[in-house]
Order: structure tokens, then sequence, then C-alpha cells
């Protein structure tokens, strides 16, 4: 008899998360369950019951409320669920272009990068064989994004380990917040050192879990789904023409997290399309030739 399936999803209750959870529950079956997780438990309750009647032969969505920048939360939550199959870590931050760096950086950096970080040593030690654990990044999240000044501290942190990346994201919150981030070599633009450190976690964890996972079956890895048409990526760009529906967006990413088989060269890096988005930004020769 097959096993039941757990899939989690982080950020769920709109756009690429609300998509994923659809996509996943719609080509599961009735023993497995999907986790449909978000902060308001009201809108983690109407997001549950209309995807369930609209999915009804599909896996069960439960709801469950998870705050991710509750630093207790997440460990509750991996607690109560045990040995998981699927998790997509998908909540982020909402930013505007008009936003004070000092007043957002704290949001920014609890949900998208401590979050990060919890999510991953939490739940990376929990997947079963064959499991998948993606983080929901940006193509903003490879080195050559950076400042040159601050490049090789973010590939030293990725290289060490999961502190010194929440030690390098401590230091460029407090950077921001005094005033300092452009004269530090951060830049003026929080979401790229936030993306860069999600992918340098994701880096950090799989350089020590790469062997073994890979005899499980198991892939780590950050995403970058591409351009989604939502109100949070509209204030950002002049021209939204190429950009997807959040169920576009999320058709690649189930098909990887319910295959059987994924390319181990997609493990521990940052993938958009099924194609390895090179760390330091720089294409390989064939690539570039194309």
């Amino acid at each position: 008899m097959t096993r039941s399936r757990i899939a989690l999803v982080t950020g769920a209750t709109q756009n690429l998360g609300l998509a994923l959870v659809a996509g996943l529950a719609a080509r599961m079956t009735p023993a497995d369950r999907v986790l449909l997780t978000g902060r308001d438990p009201t809108r983690v309750g109407i997001a549950a019951r209309e995807l369930s009647a609209e999915i009804p032969d599909g896996a069960v969505i439960e709801p469950r409320v998870l705050d991710v920048r509750d630093p207790h939360a997440i460990g509750s939550l991996a607690a109560d669920v045990g040995e998981v199959d699927i998790v997509f870590s998908n909540a982020a931050a909402r930013m505007s272009p008009d936003d004070d760096p000092a007043d957002a950086v704290d949001v920014v950096a609890d949900t998208n990068n401590t979050a990060t970080t919890r999510m991953l040593r939490e739940f990376a030690p929990r997947l079963r064989d064959g499991g998948r654990l993606i983080i929901v990044a940006s193509a903003f999240g490879t080195l050559d994004k950076l400042p040159a000044r601050v490049r090789h501290r973010f590939a030293e942190a990725a290289a060490a380990d999961l502190d010194a990346v929440d030690r390098l994201v401590d230091e460029w919150r407090h950077s921001v917040k005094s005033g300092r981030a452009v004269r530090d070599g951060f830049g003026s633009w929080l979401n790229i050192p936030s993306k860069v450190a999600q992918v340098a976690a994701v880096r950090a964890v799989g350089r020590t879990r790469r062997s073994d996972d890979l005899r499980h079956g198991i892939l780590l890895m950050a995403l970058c789904p591409g351009l989604i048409g939502t109100e949070a990526s509209r204030p950002w760009f002049t021209d939204m023409s190429s950009a997807q529906t959040p169920r576009a967006a999320a058709t690649w990413p189930v098909e990887l997290a319910l295959s059987d088989h994924f390319d181990p060269a997609q493990y521990g890096e940052l993938v958009q399309f099924g194609t390895v988005l090179p760390w330091d930004g720089k294409l390989p020769r064939v690539a570039r030739d194309r």
C-alpha cells in the first residue's frame, strides 16, 4: 500500500502560495494532506474551504495558522506534523518602492530570511525519502546582483552554515536601520540582500546534506518562479506583459515536487523553469553562446 503524503505550503492564502496548494491538491490523492498555512485565521479558513470545494476529489486541504515571523511557530508546527514529503517555503514580505528601508527591513528580514533558516532547520531533517524542500526566492538571489564589495561575504556565509547566514542578515538589518547600508556596501534595495541570503541559506544546508539526501531521493533547492502578475510585483515593473498568472507559475514547481525524479544538478541551487541560475551570476559558455 502506498503511504499517505503530507505537503506544506507557507504564505498560502493568495497568489503563488494558494496556486501551489491548488496544484498539489489536484494531483495528490484523497489519502494525502496539503497544509495551507498563513497568518490570518479567517483568510486561512476561507482559502482552505474554497479550494476544497473546487477540488473535491483531491488531497485533503488542511488549514493551519502559521506566522513565520513568530520565533516559536515554525518549530511547533514541525513537531506537530512530524515527517513530511513536500515543503514549499513561500511566505514573503510585501514591499513597495515608497517604503523607507529602515522601517521595512525588520519585516523583510524576519519573513524572508529568519523564517527561511528556521524552515530549513526544522523541516530538512523531517523529510521522508523522496522528499522536496523548496525555498521560494528570486532571480535577484545571485551574487552578481549585490554590490561587489559584499559579494564575498555572502559567498563565505553560504560556504559556512546557517548561523553564519543569520549573523550576516542581522548585520545587514542593523546597517539598514542605522542608515549605513549604502556606505557599508549592502546597497539601497532591500530585496537583493534578502534574496541572496535566502539562496545562501539553501546552499549552506545543501553543502552538508547533499550526498545523503541524493541517496534518499531528496531535493533541497531555491526556486525562482519568474515574474507573476500580482499586487506585490506590479509596483516594481513598468512592463507586466510577460507576467504569469499564479496558477501558471505554480505548474512546473508542482510537477517537480511530485515527480519521482529530478536532476541532481538542481540540488542546493537556485532554479528557474528547470534551469540552474549560477550562484555567481555567470552563465556557462554554452548557455551564453546560444
